[in-house]
């Protein structure tokens, strides 16, 4: 499983790397999923706080989900919430049914000769 992580402000260590491969391991085995693509940045901004970002590809298409927090690890954690979400909103698209409609009652009419009408 190859995942590009990269880091901007921040210098990605071995446990980082180890959450975030662990959350897409974890995606993959709960899912039943084959995901394609793993993107994964961390960013650390002025005020204090870090960004995580991930997108993941799987045949179906694309999700992608950020998460903003001042722990770290939390924000690792919240990210793979909303990816998990997506994934399953995803996974359950063709499932889902937009709108039911009930059956209208069919009318039947009495049948007409059109001839008789005709030639009275």
């Amino acid at each position: 499983m190859k995942i590009e992580i990269t880091g901007n402000n921040i210098d990605i260590t071995p446990g980082i790397r180890e959450r975030i491969e662990g959350k897409f391991k974890k995606l993959e085995d709960k899912r039943n999923l084959d995901i394609i693509g793993r993107h994964a940045s961390v960013t650390k901004r002025a005020n204090g706080k870090h960004k995580v970002e991930a997108q993941a590809t799987i045949a179906g298409g694309k999700v992608a989900a950020s998460a903003e927090q001042e722990d770290l690890f939390g924000a690792i954690r919240e990210m793979y919430q909303k990816l998990e979400r997506q994934l399953d909103k995803l996974q359950h698209k063709g499932e889902a049914r937009r709108a039911t409609h009930a059956q209208a009652p069919v009318i039947e009419e009495p049948e007409v000769d059109l001839e008789e009408e005709y030639e009275q």
